[in-house]
């Protein structure tokens, strides 16, 4: 079982969301497998995996769309496993928007207080009052195909957040804005929620969105969450090869433990024809086959070669990719084997390698990361 204690258990503070043991089959598919999953009041937690791992369908329990095979859901404190989605604390903001096109932005914002029978009075205060808090004010009287992208995903939103649920669902709520508007939105998205105080639950595929966006993520592959943590943890500390490989670049090269101490570990590693040198000590036993995860700009590249023995490679540059702010590298081993190193473009004339230079690639005694399964 996926067991996961939040900020908030850990002060001794109940759960806001607590999922317990929630298993999802269609069949004989499995498609959420024994999830067990707290989230604090106020938190944005992301659900972040590849398209199939199981997280919309997670989801979806928790707005009721789908009930679990197993387990149980808890909302503040209410046991809502069985509650319909019309009468649960949540609401739902879907990846295509579901804009009514004939009705305004303003009939938009104010579909679900109609449905509820609120007063004409209350709706008319509390769409304003949203549509100001998106930055929609003006825009009330237009219709969604005279929107951009990034305005309609805002109508999504204040639609979702005009009832004012303790909850709120969000599934690939950028997904449909090119690069620029997504990365400008993820920011509007952190502040708005923090005005707001309602706790979040975003589905994601696109790991940059999951660290911007997050207070903690729930890495998930086949219905399981491998590892939740701060995006911090996930990306420095992760806990397996899946989780180690899956978020950002990394090179991953196996390797065998032949020296463990309680201050630091030397692994045998054939493919990078050398001694790698980590500072702290690994729970393996001696000789155990482990796999060693660098990142890309954990790693120096020099012209002259550093002082010491260990963590130092000799290479030849055989790609270079000029990003702007930084540069990617493909470094050829002696023995074929190749790395991805990242430096960052500080100086606009700072001097760059070239495809075909030797280089000594070198790196911190912190910087590998030990991972055994």
């Amino acid at each position: 079982m996926n067991a996961v204690q939040t900020p908030a258990a850990a002060r001794g503070g109940a759960p806001y969301v607590r999922l317990e043991g929630l298993t999802k089959r269609f069949g004989d598919f499995v498609a959420v497998r024994q999830v067990s999953l707290d989230i604090a009041r106020g938190e944005i937690f992301c659900l972040l995996g590849a398209s199939g791992c199981g997280k919309t369908t997670l989801l979806r329990m928790l707005a009721g769309f789908e009930t679990p095979t197993e387990g149980s859901i808890w909302i503040d404190g209410v046991d809502v496993t069985h509650v319909p989605p019309y009468e649960r604390p949540v609401n739902m903001m879907f990846q295509s928007y579901a804009l009514f096109p004939h009705m305004t932005v303003a009939q938009n914002v104010a579909f679900g207080l109609r449905q509820d029978g609120t007063a004409k009075s209350e709706i008319d205060g509390r769409v304003h009052e949203m549509l100001a808090m998106v930055q929609l004010d003006g825009y009330d009287k237009r219709k969604p195909h005279q929107l951009s992208g990034g305005q309609r995903q805002r109508v999504a939103l204040a639609r979702a957040l005009v009832k004012r649920p303790k909850l709120l669902l969000l599934d690939e709520p950028l997904g449909a804005l090119d690069k620029k508007l997504r990365e400008r939105t993820q920011f509007e998205l952190v502040s708005l929620q923090e005005r707001l105080g309602v706790t979040f639950v975003i589905v994601t595929h696109d790991q940059e969105e999951a660290m911007t966006l997050a207070s903690r993520i729930g890495v998930m592959r086949a219905g399981e969450i491998l590892q939740v943590g701060t995006p911090t943890d996930i990306y420095e500390f992760p806990g397996s090869r899946f989780v180690a490989d899956f978020i950002g670049s990394v090179n991953m090269v196996e390797g065998r433990l032949v020296e463990d101490e309680p201050d630091h570990v030397r692994i045998q590693c054939e493919q990078l024809g050398c001694m790698v040198y980590v500072d702290h000590g690994v729970s393996a036993p001696p000789d155990a086959p482990v796999a060693v995860a660098i990142r890309p700009e954990k790693i120096q590249l020099s012209r002259e070669q550093p002082p010491g023995t260990d963590n130092l490679l000799a290479g030849r540059v055989t790609g270079v990719a000029y990003l702007g702010d930084a540069t990617r590298y493909l470094v050829q081993l002696p023995n074929g084997f190749q790395l991805r190193v990242t430096a960052p473009n500080v100086s606009r004339r700072e001097e760059r390698f070239e495809q075909d230079d030797a280089v000594w690639l070198s790196w911190h005694p912190s910087s590998p990361v030990v991972v055994t399964r």
